[in-house]
């Protein structure tokens, strides 16, 4: 597995176990096996060991903690449900972790206005099961059941992305403890302001490097009075993106569109107990009135007919779409399973619409000549895509091979005008490929980071390659 470049570690201060205790009681762990939970990776990135974890509760502990780290000068790494990807929440530099987890309250439900606030832990299905008797839902859907804090520190996106935006569109304000212990909110509850520095957009994507988000305000939506879910297989995987991106360019307002390829859709199969043609596979989601969602059923029904898609598979009970989206939920794990005992290497880049059918083909090329399995999914009405590269831990050819197929990935949608992260984020694995793409501009980052992180104690080592807390 791929190691993360992991810091010289300094030891804890003298005392500073004492206080922490003092600041949590119990809910300081200082064992193996919760310290390798909050050190290990859902991908292939070996695991680095805190070396604390603490379980906040308030705001209030979060700053006590800064304060308590900065005079020590100890790494603080921000973790919520662990399931980012990209090594994002490694502890490169020990330190402590502070699980968000169980700050899990829903502050408030603005029914009126179409929003709420919650703290960092909530959990997505926890919002949207507490938000159905309003008639209100929380849209963004990244697949695992992440927190809304994790999903603000990486700007996360999903399968609903192609109609109702990613994290950065669904975020009116945050709570954020700064590095010098401020607590903060970095604007109002309106819905638009001018009001100085857009500082919810600096913390979105920021991946705790900057501040530790402690609560968020959301913009939500009315549950639609239909919803429709379909399944569509395709003879060839050019046919299936061009059905997505003439959907697009028609104006055809897709919910979900979601792409399963051969591969994929044989380990779906096998991992969900599905039986669906193993071929290219396009998922839709239609919302909308019941003659609205008609009009965007035949339109993109029609396409998919002059693209050389099958039959479709409809459903609106929504106990047939959980099990359907469920599948797709999934995926990643399905595509590990193809393999015994292999891990996951996952990567995504996200190019302009006009250039996607393109850039997805020229991929599958590249990984049919692959020794090792990486299907190909993605949420495609927004460009953005994934490979799974399936690879045995033992083997370092394989990781090799993953590596190399991975850069001409990137290097293929940079020269698209594309992005090596649609989604994912930098963390660890694409630091390199964030200066690639971004050139000059990551300097300007790095500047802020010095501006509001002097001693580099706010989840050293991400985004940017590590130099160690400065003493």
């Amino acid at each position: 597995m791929t190691a993360p470049a992991e810091a010289a570690r300094r030891p804890l201060p003298t005392g500073f176990v004492d206080d922490l205790r003092l600041l949590f009681g119990d809910r300081l762990q200082l064992g193996d096996a919760v310290r390798l939970q909050h050190g290990s990776s859902e991908t292939h990135f070996s695991p680095v060991l805190p070396d604390a974890v603490v379980f906040a509760h308030s705001t209030e502990e979060v700053v006590a903690l800064v304060k308590l780290c900065t005079a020590a000068k100890v790494p603080i790494i921000p973790y919520g449900a662990g399931t980012s990807i990209e090594g994002n929440t490694t502890p490169v530099g020990g330190g402590v972790t502070v699980d968000l987890s169980e700050m899990n309250a829903i502050v408030e439900v603005n029914v009126e206005d179409l929003d709420c606030t919650v703290q960092a832990g909530v959990r997505r299905e926890q919002l949207n099961e507490y938000l159905r008797d309003c008639g209100l839902f929380f849209p963004i859907d990244p697949g695992a059941n992440a927190t809304i804090g994790g999903m603000a520190s990486t700007r996360a996106s999903g399968t609903n992305a192609v109609r109702y935006g990613t994290m950065r569109d669904a975020i009116l304000r945050l709570r954020v403890v700064t590095p010098d212990g401020r607590d903060i909110w970095t604007s109002r509850r309106a819905r638009k302001s001018a009001a100085g520095y857009d500082l919810t957009r600096l913390m979105i994507g920021s991946e705790g490097t900057l501040g530790i988000i402690t609560e968020v305000t959301l913009r939500l939506h009315g549950i639609p009075e239909e919803i429709l879910s379909a399944v569509c297989s395709f003879e060839t995987l050019a046919g299936a993106v061009e059905t997505v991106v003439q959907a697009i360019q028609l104006g055809v307002p897709l919910a979900r569109v979601e792409i399963l390829d051969d591969v994929q859709m044989k380990a779906v199969n096998r991992w969900a107990k599905l039986d669906y043609p193993e071929l290219t596979t396009l998922f839709f989601e239609f919302h909308g009135s019941k003659r609205y969602v008609q009009e965007q059923v035949e339109a993109v029904g029609e396409l998919a007919r002059s693209n050389g898609g099958g039959a479709f598979r409809w459903s609106n009970l929504p106990e047939e779409r959980s099990k359907l989206w469920r599948a797709r939920h999934e995926a990643y794990y399905a595509a590990v399973g193809l393999r015994a005992g292999a891990v996951g290497w996952p990567t995504d880049v996200c190019v302009p619409i006009s250039r996607l059918a393109q850039c997805i083909n020229e991929t599958k090329k590249d990984l049919e000549d692959a020794s090792i399995p990486a299907p190909i999914l993605g949420h495609v009405g927004d460009g953005n895509f994934h490979v799974i590269f399936v690879i045995d831990p033992d083997r370092p050819e394989e990781a090799a091979e993953a590596e190399r197929l991975n850069g001409r990935l990137i290097e293929r949608a940079l020269a698209m005008d594309g992005t090596c992260t649609g989604e994912h984020g930098i963390g660890l694995g694409k630091q390199d490929w964030l200066l690639a793409e971004l050139g000059q501009s990551v300097s300007v980052m790095r500047c802020i980071k010095q501006a509001l992180d002097p001693l580099n104690l706010f989840n050293p080592g991400k985004i940017f390659p590590f130099e160690g807390p400065v003493i």
